[in-house]
């Protein structure tokens, strides 16, 4: 049964936004209560965070897809409708965010790190927040906006200081079974060792990780073995460790050659260069180990590396081995740069930027790409002529006609609004009203135009004197 995965396929949707509410205020002698419709509440988002209690991304294997929660729509009476509740889903320290095409989205590392992968959608607004001089009592709302959905591709790089690696059943784990607290599964045949080992060493004041890889053979850069599996966990080591297996039983094989092979295969996997290589010669407490450590440990040293012979079963040169790797990661902290705390740049946006861009394509048809007319085409209610027409308002408040015109545009000819798989088109017309030509002019509303009677004697009596003034003028000329 599967207890470690490192690499998952997360399908995550954000919660939508609310509608917003169209409602008139109504009661007993107010007849004019004017518009009282609430907006929307945003949509959850999904949120991953770096959780130092989790190891492993399991859950996520057996439960591959997430939903944040909807944002409730508006109602009468002013009242908001409630935000949707964010999903946080909790990730181990060096989990990499990338799309499906790989592409990096996020590295998330530190205890707390955040990175929000799906954005819950706006709520929309109620016909209270749309109200104005011109447009008193909107009999429309505005959508609320679909949330974000997607693939992300969840990848752990497991954050240690020292990486052992080496072929199968060459010692790693006897290693880090004494050199820290940790308890790894030991026997003697290959591919015992299935997951990355963790464990935290001390070495005088120096405090630090140890990560076995598992599974590196030839051919593991390709995929053979455990070894493309598991390359990527050795990727933010400060040192690599190579462990030799000096007793073999394998007539066909020797450290030296163990030690080139596994090299091959770090240099195939690419962006290990320039760590530091430390050699353990394992196993010496074997009188043919020990005779054989002797022998290639000249050789070792002529190509530069640092070499030690060691015993996990008998505990021989674990110390000096140890303090070694503290001296390395000590200087290795040092040399690094001091992080800085983040710097807020706020840059914005240029005056007369219109955020929109006007582009022909192919088939003749004039595309619209930009935020805002994205999200405004999003939030319209299409089976509300009022709401059409205040669309059509809002772009070309805009800018969209003038560029459609100094695009070549011209009456009758198609615009879409929109990415290619979701957009709306329409025949595009200069002057055009979006289907509200029955309610005037853009953005009126001929409700409000309804006779009343203080306006009708007010419009009378304006009458009467300008029909008493011409009579005045007429008999007195001069």
């Amino acid at each position: 049964m599967t207890t470690f995965v490192d690499r998952v396929e997360l399908h995550v949707a954000a919660g939508n936004g609310g509608h917003g509410c169209a409602s008139v205020h109504r009661e007993k002698f107010k007849p004019l209560g004017g518009p009282d419709g609430g907006n929307g509440g945003r949509g959850g988002d999904v949120i991953l965070v770096v959780d130092q209690s989790v190891t492993t991304l399991l859950d996520y294997h057996h439960s591959p897809h997430r939903k944040a929660t909807n944002g409730k729509p508006g109602e009468g009476g002013n009242r908001s409708g409630k935000d949707g509740q964010d999903l946080v889903l909790p990730v181990p320290d060096g989990t990499v965010v990338l799309d499906r095409g790989g592409n990096v989205l996020a590295d998330l590392v530190g205890e707390g790190t955040t990175y929000v992968a799906a954005e819950g959608g706006r709520g929309g607004l109620g016909n209270a927040a749309l109200a104005s001089a011109r447009r008193k009592a909107p009999g429309f709302a505005l959508l609320g906006e679909p949330g974000r959905s997607g693939d992300v591709v969840l990848e752990l790089k497991t954050v240690a200081d020292v990486a052992l690696v080496g072929y199968p059943s060459a010692g790693k784990s006897s290693l880090i079974s004494v050199l820290s607290a940790a308890k790894p599964k030991i026997a003697d045949y290959p591919f015992t060792t299935l997951v990355p080992n963790l464990g935290v060493v001390t070495a005088g004041s120096t405090v630090y990780t140890i990560a076995d890889v598992p599974g590196l053979i030839p051919g593991a850069s390709q995929g053979r073995g455990l070894g493309l599996e598991f390359l990527r966990h050795v990727e933010r080591c400060s040192v690599l460790v190579h462990v030799l297996d000096t007793a073999t039983l394998e007539s066909d094989r020797d450290p030296v050659t163990d030690l080139d092979v596994i090299e091959e295969e770090l240099t195939q996997y690419g962006g290990l260069d320039n760590r530091p290589r430390i050699v353990v010669l394992n196993k010496i407490d074997i009188p043919d180990g020990k005779d054989l450590a002797e022998m290639i440990r000249p050789d070792l040293e002529k190509r530069g590396y640092r070499v030690f012979e060691a015993s996990a079963v008998a505990h021989m040169g674990l110390k000096e081995l140890s303090f070694a790797l503290a001296e390395i990661i000590a200087k290795s902290r040092a040399d690094r740069p001091k992080e800085e705390a983040t710097r807020i740049v706020i840059r914005p946006k240029a005056v007369d930027d219109a955020g929109f861009t006007v582009s022909l394509e192919d088939d003749g048809l004039y595309r619209v790409r930009g935020e805002k007319p994205e999200r405004w085409v999003r939030q319209t209610d299409f089976s509300n002529d009022e709401a059409v027409g205040y669309l059509a308002d809002r772009l070309s408040r805009l800018g969209v006609e003038e560029q459609l015109m100094k695009a070549g545009a011209r009456s009758g000819d198609g615009v879409a609004i929109g990415p290619e798989d979701d957009a709306v088109v329409f025949d595009w017309e200069p002057t055009m009203m979006a289907g509200a030509e029955m309610l005037g002019r853009r953005g009126e509303d001929h409700r409000l135009e309804a006779p009343r009677p203080a306006a009708q004697r007010r419009r009378d009596r304006d009458a009467e004197r300008d029909e008493a003034q011409r009579a005045y003028d007429e008999f007195h000329p001069f």
